[in-house]
């Protein structure tokens, strides 16, 4: 092939995948709400389960060991794998989906509020408690809040380790942008399988980095000035 034809190729794949885009601009947006969506609750169940199990275990050697441990050997099963588990038990679409996400996603989320519990300096403790605080007093009134940057940078980065992972939510019927993806791997050679795909990757690119821009936002709003690094 000819540079001159191989351009012309690269035109006309560029004009279809825009016009591509124009036909389908509504499946894909209501595919990228129901991303978020899925990421969104899947990631709010993870913080609370992720944090409690954090403030239960974090001066616990034993019970920090176990959590932290069964964590990260949950994130090492293969999705497909868990995904096949999960969808005798809970169906096909949502259900599935939802559950591999928070279990994904409660390992950065108890690690760092751990680190952060662990981290508040032992003279500050001290003051506390030597002002009358109680221990609970001193977890919700100091402690907390000085883990918060550590805890937030753990949800932060259980969103997109979420967002990635929800596109193979599609390999049980769960929503999003993986359908597409999906779609465009299993009709490779058709006419539009290369836009399907292409289209589905891009999209869950753009909504983890769209993601990322709202944590540093948040992180900014949320840190206290004296903690902000």
């Amino acid at each position: 092939m000819t540079l001159v034809a191989a351009a012309a190729d690269g035109l006309e794949g560029l004009d279809g995948m825009a016009e591509f885009l124009d036909r389908r601009s509504d499946d894909l947006t209501q595919m990228l709400v129901e991303h978020l969506a899925v990421v969104a609750v899947s990631v709010a169940v993870a913080t609370v389960v992720g944090v409690a199990l954090g403030l239960l275990v974090w001066d616990r050697p034993v019970g920090r060991s176990v959590t932290i441990t069964t964590a990260a050997v949950i994130l090492t099963i293969p999705s497909l794998a868990l995904l096949a588990i999960l969808s005798p038990l809970f169906g096909l679409g949502w259900g599935p989906s939802i559950v591999a996400l928070v279990l994904y996603s409660l390992l950065p989320i108890v690690r760092n509020t751990v680190v952060g519990l662990r981290e508040v300096p032992a003279p500050v403790l001290e003051s506390a408690r030597g002002m009358g605080m109680t221990r609970t007093g001193v977890l919700l009134r100091i402690q907390l809040p000085m883990a918060w940057p550590i805890i937030l940078t753990g949800i932060r980065v259980a969103t997109q380790l979420a967002i990635g992972i929800a596109a193979i939510g599609a390999y049980v019927a769960g929503p999003g942008l993986g359908q597409y993806i999906f779609r465009g791997l299993s009709s490779l050679g058709s006419r539009n399988a290369l836009n399907y795909a292409l289209s589905g990757t891009v999209g869950v690119v753009a909504l983890a980095l769209a993601a990322d821009a709202l944590f540093i936002v948040i992180a900014r709003l949320t840190t206290p000035r004296g903690l902000r690094a």
